[in-house]
């Protein structure tokens, strides 16, 4: 039985929270109350009902002929967009190594774009010491306008993001409607990447998802981007893309996250709806003109999402293209995967006064690379030191820097579900609680995660308190639900931090971000956490 938890313990990880008591540098695992098995949970329909599952035996080449300190005072006169935050209960297994492979491609993606970034740069500095003399640059695209500026708005926008538990994910999904009329589809949550992009009709080779495509033939507000407008400059072409020739040509993208994950199509302009929230009631109002990928070549584990949308800092991001009209900030709250499916919490883009009025708000600093050589899509953290049950770890300070090249550092990432520190970081952390946990007996045939302890009669488990400071000097400390898991029946509990190669990236995922309250203000440069119930929210 045992052996058998190793293929489903990220299951665990994405079923079970629980209630903790800070007590001089230990947490209290306390009351668990829980009725399912951990492996099978109750069914669950969602939005468009459906089975989801992956097609990993498509091939995706393109042939040639189809290459077609207060926010106020900088937003007091923008409203904000409010989304619903909402859980979805599971209703299917997942495997433990697909999680796992996921998470390890995904920061296999991450740093393989940084490293591309910093090849490029190179290339380029080069190219211009030995030019004699240097072509003026092109002018750069210009910023995209997803919203009209004159376009006024009141209340708050509102949409539904759900835990991705019962479609094998350990991502979040947010509900948007696209096109004119219109229609609804699920998008993975992701401030790693810049890309929205949906499935879309004809769809060559995809994945399977919950619900129909997306046919931009049914809507009447689609709009094909031509190679020769400037926003084609903001993707990434195919390798073989033929030259643009023609004025109506439209504009291909390439879009990859890791080995098996890619996009390919059409960029394009659609109309989003959402459903804005007033004093006196509710109505939808659409978002014209938004820049996304028609992928009709898409490939991955998206577990019956329809797409993605991207809330990264480059300029082809949803949270980029609101900024017109809402300003430099948005914010999230991800609810604990317990929560039952009528749990709903929420996402703002804009000022949140109460947010901002929260008596446990920290912020720290965003940092990045020097401007030549920094990657614009990741946020990133300045880590000075870990502490584990009130001590301060002896982990070397450059383990944490991000280099002038772009190389290493710490970011913050929904689309990553646990957390990973790079060498020799992680396994100091796994030390410190191998020696700081007293009384319970370890259990070695986890292979996964490390270290794993029996609690078994133990009414209220203390475990080592865990906590990062920022070079800044502000620190964020964890509920032991954020960094443990437990198993049940077989009360065995986990520490949820796996580790990455030396001078690799370090990421706070999705699943240590939970209950917490995250603000992301690029105006002010700085990244704000509270501890909320985000249930509640």
């Amino acid at each position: 039985m045992v052996t058998k938890f190793i293929y489903f313990i990220l299951l665990f990880i994405f079923l079970f929270s629980y209630g903790c008591v800070a007590s001089e540098g230990f947490y209290s695992f306390t009351n668990v109350n829980s009725s399912a098995s951990g492996i099978e949970l109750p069914e669950h329909p969602s939005f468009n009902g459906g089975a989801s599952s992956t097609n990993s035996d498509c091939n995706y080449g393109v042939p040639e002929k189809s290459r077609t300190h207060s926010i106020a005072q900088d937003h007091e006169n923008k409203e904000a967009v409010k989304f619903q935050l909402r859980h979805r209960s599971a209703g299917q297994r997942i495997e433990a190594k697909d999680s796992v492979f996921k998470d390890l491609s995904r920061i296999h993606t991450l740093h393989r774009r940084i490293v591309e970034k910093k090849n490029q740069n190179t290339i380029s500095r080069l190219a211009k010491n030995t030019e004699k003399h240097v072509a003026p640059a092109p002018a750069p695209a210009p910023a995209p306008v997803a919203l009209q500026e004159s376009y006024e708005l009141s209340g708050k926008l509102m949409a539904t993001l759900e835990s991705g538990v019962s479609l094998g994910s350990g991502e979040y999904f947010m509900d948007v409607f696209v096109g004119t009329p219109p229609k609804h589809f699920s998008l993975i949550l992701d401030t790693g990447s810049d890309l929205n992009w949906i499935q879309c009709v004809p769809c060559y080779d995809c994945f399977e998802q919950n619900g129909p495509h997306y046919d931009p033939k049914d809507s009447s507000s689609f709009r094909n981007i031509s190679c020769h407008d400037p926003k084609c400059q903001l993707v990434t072409s195919p390798e073989h893309q033929q030259p643009c020739k023609s004025e109506n040509q439209t504009c291909p993208y390439y879009y990859w996250y890791g080995d098996s994950s890619n996009t390919t199509g059409d960029f394009a302009l659609e109309t989003f709806t959402v459903n804005l929230t007033t004093p006196s009631g509710s109505e939808f109002r659409k978002v014209e003109n938004v820049m996304f990928g028609c992928g009709h070549w898409n490939r991955g584990l998206f577990h019956g999402a329809a797409g993605l949308l991207g809330l990264g800092r480059g300029p082809l991001s949803f949270a980029s293209q609101l900024q017109s009209l809402y300003g430099h900030s948005f914010s999230y709250c991800l609810v604990d995967r317990n929560s039952n499916s009528s749990v709903s919490s929420k996402l703002i883009f804009g000022e949140d006064k109460d947010l901002l009025k929260h008596p446990q708000l920290n912020f720290t600093s965003l940092v990045g690379g020097s401007k030549e050589n920094s990657v614009e899509t990741f946020y990133y953290v300045q880590i000075k030191s870990v502490i584990v049950g009130g001590e301060v770890l002896n982990i070397p300070e450059e383990t944490w820097n991000l280099s002038s090249e772009g190389v290493g550092g710490t970011i913050i990432d929904s689309g990553t579900t646990l957390s990973y520190f790079a060498e020799p970081a992680y396994e100091i952390i796994k030390e410190a609680f191998v020696n700081k946990v007293k009384g319970y007996p370890a259990v070695h045939d986890f292979p996964i995660l490390n270290p794993c302890y029996n609690v078994s009669g133990a009414k209220n488990v203390e475990l080592p308190s865990f906590g990062i400071v920022f070079g800044d000097g502000a620190v964020w400390n964890f509920p032991v639900e954020n960094y443990f898991i437990k198993l049940e029946p077989e009360d065995i509990v986990c520490l949820a931090i796996l580790g990455t190669p030396r001078s690799a990236l370090s990421i706070i995922g999705n699943y240590q971000q939970q209950n917490f309250h995250i603000l992301y203000d690029t105006k002010r440069s700085r990244l704000g956490y509270a501890p909320t119930r985000c249930a509640d929210a």
